[in-house]
């Protein structure tokens, strides 16, 4: 095999949470080859390597079933959302379909998780997500900062709080965007996050 790059493959934000159909996977098994190696991530994605001259061919057809097909690596990855078991409009599936779509594949300075909860069961664990994100009723509270690895594990910090549907996606690319811009080389989220401090983040985040 020449040289190869790794993919990450992932179901769509959907009802009932990351979910495969069986035909999907056999579908992933077809097109990826008996003898490639997938693993499965704490992001809910699975890694494949793939030749790179076959990348686009093969993104195409994962794609043509139903997957998301991303960057593996230093990226934004796919939005780890919960199962709206409140339902699609209660729990804001549209809202979460159109987030992953925002943010999935961004290149950033170190892998950057988000998560999404479409209520105040957080079953998605938003809270030990880099970036956070609670549907409350009609409106949205956005946690930036927590860290779920290592001996000191901390939640993630309130930034913005009643944040309306139409704001929140341009809230959480802002600061993606100042992430990329002002991190210190390989500089973790939640260091970036004490760095620079909740307040300078939510001017830069607010849009109110």
């Amino acid at each position: 095999m020449g040289e190869t790059i790794k993919i990450a493959i992932s179901p769509a934000v959907q009802l009932g949470g990351s979910l495969f159909t069986p035909n999907q996977l056999i579908e992933i098994g077809s097109i990826l080859g008996a003898d490639t190696k997938v693993e499965l991530t704490p992001f809910k994605q699975l890694y494949a390597e793939v030749p790179i001259d076959q990348r686009d061919a093969i993104k195409e057809e994962l794609e043509r079933n139903g997957l998301d097909v991303n960057p593996a690596g230093f990226v934004t990855k796919s939005l780890i959302a919960c199962n709206f078991c409140r339902g699609a409009e209660d729990a804001g599936l549209e809202t979460a379909i159109n987030l992953n779509k925002a943010i999935s594949g961004i290149a950033t300075p170190t892998p950057l998780k988000i998560g999404y909860a479409g209520c105040a069961l957080g079953t998605s664990e938003p809270l030990i997500k880099d970036i956070g994100i609670v549907k409350m009723r009609d409106k949205f509270d956005i946690y930036i900062g927590g860290e779920p690895k290592g001996l000191k594990t901390s939640f993630a910090k309130l930034l913005l709080s009643g944040i309306a549907e139409n704001q929140l996606i341009s809230a959480i690319t802002a600061i993606v965007e100042c992430y990329k811009a002002n991190a210190k080389g390989k500089e973790k989220f939640s260091k970036f996050v004490d760095r620079m401090s909740l307040e300078k983040l939510k001017e830069i985040a607010s849009i109110l």
